[in-house]
């Protein structure tokens, strides 16, 4: 049996997970939307999108009938990519790889139980990848997810391999004791690539970026279609990201 944490307001995860689902959508949605990506009845999730207008999160369009994400969520989430040091610092080592290789390359996060994409360089190949700022994906199954796996507190590791290793692609690793293998492989090395494992067509790699000694809150990336993405290019790519990245680690790290 669960233990439920007297401190924490079921009602206001509920919003919350309004707020993800709308987050989620490229179109406004109803209610009923709404209550079924929530796993809520009608009048609960009507209660929860009203009161997310009220507060100014949630716009409802002429119609009265469909709601999506609101403006105000930009003005809250301004800080984490301000212009200061940190972020200046990230987007020159970020640019200086992208002109290098000519890929766009990302500097990804640890959030939660996923990684989201905070700064990116956009690249010169016609041919790429195309992820957007704020973008999550899973950690087991890319690159970047692997590095932030590799350098964390084992405990969470093992809650995010319990959850599952769900096969989303030809070479997913699915095997609890084949990730944690695969996890201290990283490690060892000081990379880590997705070899059609988050994509049938797509390879990534990743190099982490340390901060405060031997924190890895973040890592760089750069994605490609397996066309171009053999491991032989992952490898030139490594040789051109690595440097980089320590050399950002220092300045971050003080």
């Amino acid at each position: 049996m669960t233990e439920v944490d007297g401190n924490i307001s079921a009602t206001a995860l509920k919003a919350l997970s309004v707020l993800d689902f709308l987050g989620e959508q490229k179109r406004a949605v109803s209610v009923n939307d709404v209550a079924d990506g929530i796993g809520a009845d009608r009048a609960t999730a009507y209660r929860m999108l009203m009161t997310l207008v009220q507060a100014g999160y949630v716009l409802r369009d002429a119609s009265q009938k469909n709601y999506r994400i609101g403006f105000k969520l930009l003005s809250l989430a301004r800080n984490l990519v301000s212009d200061d040091e940190r972020s200046r610092a990230i987007l020159d080592c970020l640019r200086l790889i992208s002109d290098e290789t000519g890929e766009t390359v990302h500097y990804t996060a640890l959030d939660s139980d996923s990684a989201v994409l905070v700064f990116r360089a956009k690249g010169t190949q016609r041919v790429s990848v195309d992820f957007q700022i704020g973008d999550r994906s899973p950690l087991p199954c890319t690159s970047i997810g692997k590095v932030l796996l590799a350098y964390s507190d084992q405990r969470f590791v093992e809650r995010i391999i319990a959850q599952g290793l769900t096969k989303v692609a030809p070479r997913t690793i699915t095997d609890a004791d084949e990730m944690r293998q695969e996890l201290a492989t990283v490690r060892a090395q000081g990379f880590a690539i997705d070899d059609l494992e988050f994509a049938e067509d797509m390879r990534c790699i990743a190099v982490p970026v340390f901060e405060n000694g031997a924190q890895v809150p973040g890592g760089i990336a750069i994605s490609g279609p397996s066309s171009r993405f053999d491991l032989t290019k992952l490898d030139q790519l490594r040789q051109i990201m690595t440097p980089r990245a320590l050399e950002l680690s220092r300045k971050l790290s003080g």
